[in-house]
Parts: structure tokens; C-alpha cells; sequence
């Protein structure tokens, strides 16, 4: 092969690989110089000149002239380089022309092994650069092989894997198979760059919407949260910034056509496009859909919600295996206690019993006492063993010192005291309430609560000594409750609008019987979705 050929093999090279031809071309200038120190000597006087224009490639060695030749690497005699040039003198340095028949085949050998790897390396280096700018991003690829549960995609100029837990269960898949999956992660690796796609991941739904639906790319419609149980279910939640444009119908498209096109592409995926309100406990009401709620009380401080909802509506709001509610969840970021309103009335009731107890103890005053309560402490131990940031995020608590303070008097009542049992409490009002006149309990009707609180300070008088509430004022209770909403008030009833979208026939047939059955489920509640732009 000729010096022609080579130039034209780099630029083939170049090519094929998708890298710089310059990378190239200084590469194999790099391997010739390995070459000749291989053969001539490890030393720094070579110089390699190509030129692609006329396929001209040649390998020089510095020599310096002089007498008596210590290192013949790097020197020449005088009448050696007068042969050279006849112009040499000593101490001149002369560009002596290498041949490569004298390289060797071992140093040819080595040249090329460096050009190989170098290139190599800047195909994996090129790959790697294009790819890490594009995660988030959803790429298509065809099944090139199915490794131990993993897809091995080809992507045309890469390879890329999906791994089994980034699969959608139910999905199958055969070599040839055109698959489509965000690049969520691209890591260095021995053998090059591992582009990893995932069908999983809630940005994937995401990124299906911005695709199926021009409102969400063109930032008319914005996706404050995405939910899923990926193949099975999953929740997203959309406002608008034009009033004129519907969130939910521009997701659904007309007759549904677009957010089928995306239950398809997931398999069957059934989908709720419920829509977004900057209050929690609205938008906690919606999320829950097609599950009917009472009332949400929230607690701003804990990110956490009260959910009551009527009997029959327990079971929907939960949903199967907890699906409906854990998707509730992930979307609001609210943790959620959903309870029938019976469970809440018993509920209330315990914690009045709980506040009476904490009012016993130094220093918490009957506003604390109900701020303890509602925040979940069910007991003096519960107190004096918490940490001091969950008690500063108590309302009446927030400050390093009171909470403190409240712990330590915690403490100190249970040492002195113990724990009140409050089961004794319960057993003391139900003996109450059996004494009591039949003529009284019927004037007080089934539903009257009887007090407890002149019991309970009577069964805690005898081992309690009375103390005083060190000058704290007591306010109002009901001013305690923290972001509690009333889902049935007029502006939030009629705005429940959480869609669910079944799994959908790609050929429009009658098998949808879950989407059917959601949407009767919808009818029982007595909410009306809101139709498609």
C-alpha cells in the first residue's frame, strides 16, 4: 500500500466512525513516532509530515552533527550529513528522512494497534458527548438481542440497553422490534459508553404528552406532576395559562385521540389527567378521583391530609391493592390519611381525651394541647421522646427552646406519673354513661357526644398536683386547625375533574371493560368529567 492509499484509508476511517479526520490523521502521526522510537530509540527528535493533498506521509529524525558520535540516535558525523546536505557543518541539525522498510514489523504492528485504539476511543468519546446532552430525551431503537431480561436496542450510530426493571411487565418483546424509552442515564464503561433507556419512568409519560399534545410544547398547557404504577395506572396532573383552553380536553384530544395514542404505546396504561389548583386540599379531592371525598383537612407544616370520605366511597378512594391512593400520593406529595367519617368522629373524640391528658403536663396549655393532638401525638411517652425537629414543627412549638422545654416537662411527668392509661378514661365515661338517666340519654339524642373532660380530670386528680398554665393564653381551638378545606364548599365541589382514561382497543372495539368500569364508578360519585377541547 502506498502513501496515497493510507491518506484515503484515514479518510475512510473518519468516516465510517464518525469522528474528526484531523483526530485521525494526528493519531497515525502519533503511532509512526511510537514506530520509530520502537526502532530507533526512545527519544524526542521525530517529526512526522502528511499531506493529504497529494497522499505524501513521511517520518523525520532531528540529527545533530558532530565528530564523535556518542548517541546515534540523535547524532551524525560530519561526512555522513555532508552526504545528507552538502552544506552540513558541525553543530548543524539536519532532518534525516526515515524508510519505513527499516521500522520493522513489530514497530508497523504497534503503529497500527495505537491507531485502532485511539480511534476507538474517540468513536466511545463522540458517542458518550452526544448522549449525555440528551438525557431526559425519548430515543427509538430496534431489538438487536434479549441478554439475561435486558434489551439490547440498536440506535443506528449506538447501541443502548433497556434494563428489565425499566421494562413495562406485561410487555414482550422479539428481535426486530422497533422500542421506544428515555435515556435516563449514559455512563463510562471499559467497553465504552452505556446509553440506558427506561419505559418506566414518569418523566417517559411526560415527554409521550409533550409529544401527542401541541399545547404542553408550546407552554399553553404545563404538567405540574406525573404518577405511575407502570402497565397498570397512572395520574397527571395539567393546568392551563390560556383560560380559553382547557387542560384536560386538550390532553384528551378530540374523541380521545390523543391520550389513546399514548395508552397504546404504554400498553394499556389506564391514565387520569386530573386538573392542577394551587390548594392542597382541592387538589388532593381531584387526585383521589373517581373516589367521592367529604372533606380534606390538611396540615401545611407536615405535608399531610385527613381524607373523609362516606362509606362506600372507602374502598374507591383506596383503590385496588391501595393503587388509587399510593397514585394520590406521588402526585400531590401529600401523605394522605383517607377514613370514613365515623373513624374520623372516633378519632376527634380520642384526641379530645389525649388533650386533657397533655394538659396535666407543665407548661402545655390547652392551644398546645391541641396542636400535640393533631399533629399525632397520642401520648406523654410520644412527647418526651421525640426529636426536637419533629416538635418545632408543631404550631405553638416552632422554636428550638419551647420545644425544649415541652420535652422536658414530658419527661419529667412520666417519670413522676407514668403514662395515663386512656383506655381508663374510655372505661370511666362508658360506667358514666350507664348511670345516667334513661330520660337524659334519650333528650340527648344518639348522636351527642357525652363529655369526658370532668371524668378524666377526676381520674388524673388523684395522682396529678395542680399546676398552673404559666401565663399562656389559650385561644380559640377551632383557630388551630391548619389549611383545613371543606371539599364540598362551592369553589371546590363543582371543579373535581379527574379523567380516567381505560385501556383502550387500538381498534376502537368493546373490550375496554376496565375503562368501562371506571367510568360507571365516575357515575356513581356523581361527577361529571369535563369534556375534550
Amino acid at each position: 500500500m502506498n502513501n496515497l492509499s493510507i491518506v484515503e484509508a484515514l479518510g475512510q476511517i473518519a468516516r465510517e466512525k464518525n469522528v474528526d479526520r484531523e483526530m485521525v490523521v494526528q493519531t497515525l502521526s502519533d503511532a509512526l513516532i511510537s514506530a520509530a522510537k520502537r526502532r530507533y530509540g526512545n527519544t524526542e527528535n521525530y517529526e512526522v509530515e502528511i499531506d493529504a493533498a497529494q497522499g505524501k506521509m513521511e517520518v523525520f529524525a532531528k540529527m545533530t552533527v558532530v565528530e564523535e558520535v556518542v548517541e546515534p540516535s540523535m547524532e551524525l558525523l560530519l561526512e555522513d550529513a555532508q552526504d545528507i546536505d552538502s552544506n552540513a557543518q558541525l553543530g548543524s541539525v539536519l532532518m534525516h528522512k526515515l524508510d519505513f522498510a527499516d521500522f520493522g514489523r513489530n514497530a508497523i504492528q504497534t503503529a497500527k494497534q495505537i491507531l485502532i485504539q485511539r480511534v476507538r476511543e474517540a468513536e466511545r468519546e463522540r458517542i458518550y458527548d452526544e448522549f449525555i446532552g440528551r438525557v431526559g430525551t425519548i430515543e427509538s431503537g430496534t431489538v438487536q438481542q434479549i441478554s439475561h431480561g435486558d434489551i439490547v436496542l440498536n440506535l443506528g450510530r449506538a447501541e443502548a440497553a433497556v434494563p428489565y426493571k425499566e421494562q413495562i411487565r406485561r410487555e414482550r418483546y422479539r428481535q426486530g422490534d422497533a422500542v421506544r424509552g428515555l435515556i435516563f442515564e449514559v455512563l463510562k464503561s471499559s467497553r465504552g459508553p452505556q446509553v440506558l433507556l427506561s419505559r418506566t419512568h414518569p418523566e417517559f409519560l411526560k415527554k409521550l404528552f409533550s409529544i401527542e399534545v401541541p399545547e404542553i410544547s408550546e407552554g399553553i398547557v404545563d404538567i405540574h406532576g406525573v404518577a405511575r404504577e407502570p402497565g397498570e395506572r397512572a395520574k397527571i396532573a395539567v393546568s392551563s395559562t390560556d383560560e380559553r383552553v382547557d387542560p384536560v380536553g386538550a390532553c384528551v384530544g378530540v374523541k380521545g385521540s390523543r391520550v389513546r395514542a399514548i395508552v397504546r404505546e404504554l400498553s394499556g396504561e389506564r391514565i387520569d389527567i386530573v386538573p392542577w389548583i394551587d390548594e392542597p386540599d382541592i387538589f388532593i379531592t381531584r387526585a383521589l378521583s373517581p373516589a367521592t371525598v367529604t372533606r380534606c383537612i390538611t396540615d401545611s407544616r407536615r405535608r399531610h391530609a385527613v381524607v373523609i370520605v362516606e362509606e362506600d366511597q372507602l374502598s374507591l378512594a383506596i383503590g385496588k391493592g391501595g393503587q388509587n391512593s399510593r397514585l394520590a400520593v406521588q402526585l400531590t406529595g401529600w401523605g394522605l390519611d383517607i377514613i370514613t367519617d365515623e373513624q374520623y368522629q372516633e378519632r376527634r373524640a380520642k384526641q379530645e381525651k389525649y388533650q386533657i391528658v397533655f394538659r396535666q403536663i407543665p407548661g402545655i396549655s390547652e392551644l398546645i394541647a391541641l396542636s400535640l393532638t393533631t399533629s399525632g401525638f397520642d401520648s406523654v411517652a410520644s412527647i418526651a421522646e421525640a426529636d426536637l425537629d419533629l416538635l418545632q414543627t408543631v404550631p405553638g412549638l416552632e422554636t428550638a427552646e419551647t420545644a425544649s422545654s415541652i420535652r422536658q416537662s414530658a419527661t419529667q411527668f412520666l417519670t413522676e406519673f407514668g403514662e395515663i392509661d386512656i383506655n381508663a378514661l374510655e372505661k370511666s365515661e362508658a360506667e358514666s354513661a350507664k348511670h345516667e338517666p334513661a330520660a337524659d340519654v334519650a333528650d340527648a339524642g344518639n348522636d351527642t357526644v357525652v363529655p369526658i373532660q370532668a371524668e378524666a380530670e377526676a381520674v388524673a386528680s388523684d395522682s396529678i398536683a395542680p399546676h398552673s398554665e404559666e401565663g399562656m393564653e389559650v385561644e380559640d381551638k377551632e383557630s388551630l386547625s391548619v389549611g383545613e378545606g371543606d371539599a364540598d364548599r362551592e369553589a371546590g365541589k363543582g371543579d373535581v375533574a379527574a379523567i380516567g382514561i381505560g385501556a383502550v382497543d387500538p381498534e376502537g372495539g368493546d373490550d375496554n371493560t376496565e375503562a368501562e368500569s371506571e367510568g360507571t364508578e365516575s357515575e356513581k360519585s356523581g361527577e361529571e368529567p369535563e369534556q375534550g377541547v
